[in-house]
């Protein structure tokens, strides 16, 4: 940013704070009336018309930073992904006779300053911010990695101009590498490095073959029949199976646990609405069960408030079954669901494991093991559907 900040031929200074504004302007839209009255300079150029739209934006699922905006328009535009590259093109750097030359400079100001403006397009942001959204992934308490974000809007940006793919797969294949990304973890870290292999790699070969072969890869049988399930065993909901089985619910429009009408979406952003099957109590009392066991996520259900409180530290045999009898017999209990049929979809819909109503204490490790490879399953047939 200092580099571009500047620069005095190119209009660098202008530029910076174009990219400036719109990062502040995605987390903050009512700046836009504190710089529409502070800064005509900045409002009579194309940057301020490319940006107005986020005056009227509530949408926090991708709200990119200066590093962020850099990286995706670096991406797009160069088929590089470290950003020290840019600092050496901006300032003319001959990667291939390692020396300087103005020529190289003007046109990578003009690169990355489409590549910046490409970024701001309203029509771009929205319609990447509602592939994401469309996949499930319609919370920002569901986005764990900026860099799988980032790598995905540049994929989209380069796929909206690859003649190969149309119009109608481009979404599609935006929303399986960001969902693969995020379960194998792809741009978590210190990712700079795969970035730049992917990015490169998918210029030389072409997007699809390179997609064939990372799916081919990374998501092989074995992937889903024991890495995923060995990837749950965890206690941490910022993990990516976890956090790809909720978006797997929210696209598929299932019912929180016990309800017919309450979606998983429609309580995805309170943290009290998670529910342990096996309650802690229970399992504290019964197997002296620790945290990092009973808070497994494979434990863990959406559930309305209300029904967790009714459910209390019961053992899951029982209320199971007490669900059960009163949906078959349309008594009332704490659920809203009638009919056998209908309770038992509701089950299979939250991957709670069939025996489930005659499971005591000692049977938590073998249902966790059970959902577990219910809720992989769960991901396999949600990503292949997309």
């Amino acid at each position: 940013m200092s580099k571009i900040a500047a620069d005095e031929i190119h209009g660098g200074a202008m530029l910076r704070k174009a990219i400036d504004y719109y990062c502040h302007l995605a987390v903050k839209p009512e700046f836009w009336s504190v710089l529409s009255t502070q800064d005509s300079e900045y409002m009579s150029t194309e940057y301020a018309a490319k940006s107005e739209w986020l005056k009227n934006d509530k949408d926090d699922i991708y709200d990119p930073d200066y590093n962020d905006m850099l990286r995706v328009a670096f991406m797009f535009k160069f088929g590089r992904g470290k950003l020290s590259d840019l600092v050496s093109l901006l300032s003319g750097r001959d990667f291939a006779t390692r020396d300087y030359k103005s020529e190289i400079a003007d046109e990578s100001f003009e690169k990355l300053n489409d590549g910046v403006l490409r970024f701001m397009n309203e029509n771009n942001f929205k319609d990447f911010v509602l592939a994401i959204r469309s996949a499930g992934f319609t919370s920002s308490s569901l986005i764990s990695s900026q860099g799988a974000l980032n790598f995905a809007y540049n994929l989209y940006l380069m796929l909206r101009e690859d003649n190969n793919i149309s119009a109608t797969d481009v979404k599609r294949y935006v929303q399986r590498w960001h969902v693969m990304s995020v379960l194998t973890g792809r741009y978590s870290g210190s990712s700079e490095s795969v970035m730049d292999r992917d990015i490169r790699r998918i210029t030389e070969m072409g997007f699809l073959q390179f997609y064939d072969e990372i799916v081919k890869a990374n998501l092989s049988e074995s992937f889903w029949e024991a890495a995923l399930p060995q990837n749950l065993v965890t206690t941490s909901t910022r993990t990516g199976g976890w956090l790809v089985y909720v978006a797997s619910q929210i696209k598929e429009a299932d019912n929180t646990l016990f309800t017919n009408g309450v979606k998983v979406s429609d309580v995805i952003a309170s943290i009290g609405d998670i529910h342990h099957i096996f309650p802690k109590d229970f399992l504290r009392k019964e197997i002296s069960a620790p945290q990092r066991l009973y808070n497994q996520v494979a434990n863990y259900a959406y559930l309305e408030k209300r029904i967790n409180i009714k459910v209390g530290a019961r053992r899951p045999g029982d209320y199971f079954s007490e669900a059960l009898e009163c949906a078959k017999s349309g008594a009332p209990y704490f659920g809203n669901i009638y009919g056998e049929e209908n309770l038992l979809d509701n089950l299979s819909q939250n991957c709670i494991p069939g025996d489930i109503f005659d499971m005591e204490a000692e049977d938590y490790e073998r249902f966790l093991n059970e959902r577990r490879i219910l809720m992989a399953n769960k991901i396999k047939s949600y990503f292949f559907a997309l």
